[in-house]
């Protein structure tokens, strides 16, 4: 191989057809307050489910999600692998934490009332931009939109990804 010849990374791949989509700054914005919740609200929503067997506590769903996923970011990049594993410990504990002081019927409520709220945030983000979202090309960049807002905080403070 030559020396002229970078090899791109998987991640830089996802992130450079992630942000043709999202080049508009209001739709960036809109973006980094929502994706968050979304994928909160999708914790919380997993988080509902009955656990089926009576060793498992609330959260166990949930937990295999946030597992899953934090195999494939970790995959793609170590240091966002990190960055999600501490998002999604912060998302589980706000999850327990809110189980029991609302109960699990009204995080069940407040994960549904978050979910619809930040995709009409992300569609209205999209249609001011003008350009469609990049999970109706591929599902994939359900799962890059997270690790693509964390890159964007990780570049302000100047660490890499």
């Amino acid at each position: 191989m030559s020396t002229t010849t970078q090899l791109v990374r998987p991640i830089d791949r996802y992130f450079a057809s992630y942000s043709d989509d999202h080049r508009n700054t209001l739709n960036q914005r809109i973006h980094v307050v929502a994706v968050p919740a979304i994928l909160w609200s999708v914790v919380a929503l997993l988080w509902c489910l009955p656990p089926l067997i009576t060793w498992f506590q609330n959260g166990i769903w949930a937990a295999f999600a946030m597992f899953g996923a934090w195999c494939f970011y970790n995959r793609l990049s170590r240091p966002l692998g990190i960055g999600m594993l501490v998002m999604f410990f912060v998302f589980g504990c706000l999850c327990r934490l809110l189980e029991a002081e609302v109960g699990l019927q009204n995080l069940l409520w407040l994960g549904i009332g978050v979910f619809v709220v930040a995709w009409i945030a992300q569609f209205v983000g999209h249609k001011y931009e003008g350009r469609k979202p990049s999970f109706l090309t591929d599902l994939t960049y359900l799962l890059i939109g997270p690790a693509w807002v964390l890159a964007k905080l990780y570049r302000r403070m100047g660490w890499r990804y």
